[in-house]
């Protein structure tokens, strides 16, 4: 079975460490962290070896409890994939280090596009990173931006999209970041880097994005506005999107529901772990057709959604899955994914 180690053991690589511990073909080898905090303690108490950067590492990491199973480069000789999800452009640095010893890397959406073989999501080019050395799943807002896209573009062709995207501030967790009580243009020219993001993915794709940052910590919310080859009606767009994995249709009137905050508390009385949404989703009644322009709005679980994504590029670079619809339908299986309705 292929050993994985996660470098980087934040938001999104304790998420991923998480899921690869439920996938039947993939090893967890060992987690990377540069401070003792909580989640050191708690991945030390849940028995994942914990590996360090460097041997200076390791006296602060005894020095409050936490047993250290060896340095990275030692961890590096072992494994057959690392999943990168250090900080931002961070993981330009490592992959140096994932060269020097041959392994073979997933990075996520804050490294540069030009630093891998493909920049990659599920729906959109899982054939691109089959046996691939190098792949970056791309961030949160373009993942979400590129399972509506490709779903839509499956059934109808796309022709052409327009995005206004309001970003959360920071994650629940952060408290050095912000803005405490502005909205901020993000940035204040035109287009934002989402629609250039999504373009590393599907090139041919006519797409300018606008972005603003906003005070709260629950979710980003997309408008858009996408023109189609093929007329289409509301129904069949709900049909599409009804039968695309990890897309959840949110029927505020049947739900009550008009807010992410609404959404987290629905996924709290659910049990989702972390109360975590993996799932697109996209709000029913703000889908509006006419013609050959679909307008709708969609929210995304910033900490979540690129979880499967990561799970699914694994399988294509390690060519245990090179079938897309297969790597997705264990992935969602395994991890509880959902598609159709929210509730």
């Amino acid at each position: 079975m292929p050993r994985i180690l996660v470098n980087g053991y934040g938001t999104i690589g304790k998420r991923i460490a998480w899921a690869i511990k439920r996938s039947s073909d993939l090893e967890l080898y060992g987690v990377v962290k540069t401070r003792p905090d909580y989640s050191a303690h708690l991945a030390h108490k849940n028995g994942i070896d914990i590996y360090v950067p460097s041997n200076e590492y390791i006296k602060s990491f005894e020095e409050h409890g936490i047993s250290v199973k060896g340095v990275l480069e030692e961890a590096l000789r072992k494994v057959d994939l690392v999943v990168d999800a250090t900080p931002a452009k961070t993981g330009a640095m490592y992959k140096q280090l994932y060269t020097k010893y041959g392994v073979k890397a997933v990075f996520q959406g804050g490294e540069k596009h030009d630093i891998v073989d493909v920049s990659f999501n599920s729906l959109c080019n899982y054939d691109e990173a089959i046996g691939k050395n190098y792949v970056r799943v791309v961030s949160c807002n373009t993942t979400g931006l590129l399972r509506i896209i490709c779903s839509l573009h499956r059934e109808l062709g796309v022709r052409r999209v327009r995005a206004f995207i309001v970003r959360r501030g920071a994650d629940p967790k952060e408290i050095k970041r912000g803005p405490i009580n502005s909205i901020v243009l993000d940035p204040p020219t035109l287009p934002s880097h989402h629609g250039v993001d999504v373009k590393t993915v599907i090139p041919w794709l006519d797409i300018t994005t606008a972005a603003v940052v906003i005070p709260t910590t629950l979710m980003h919310t997309h408008y858009l506005v996408i023109e189609v080859e093929d007329k289409a009606n509301r129904s069949r767009v709900i049909e599409i999107l009804e039968n695309t994995p990890r897309i959840l249709l949110v029927d505020s009137d049947k739900l009550g529901v008009k807010s992410t905050s609404e959404l987290v508390e629905i996924a709290r009385d659910t049990s989702r772990p972390r109360n975590d949404y993996f799932e697109l989703l996209v709000w029913a009644q703000t889908i509006t057709v006419n013609g050959r322009e679909i307008v709708l709005v969609q929210s995304i679980h910033q900490e979540a959604i690129v979880v499967p994504e990561n799970i699914d590029a694994i399988r294509a670079m390690l060519r245990l899955e090179e079938d897309k619809w297969k790597s997705i339908e264990k992935t969602d299986r395994e991890l509880g994914v959902q598609h159709g309705w929210l509730l």
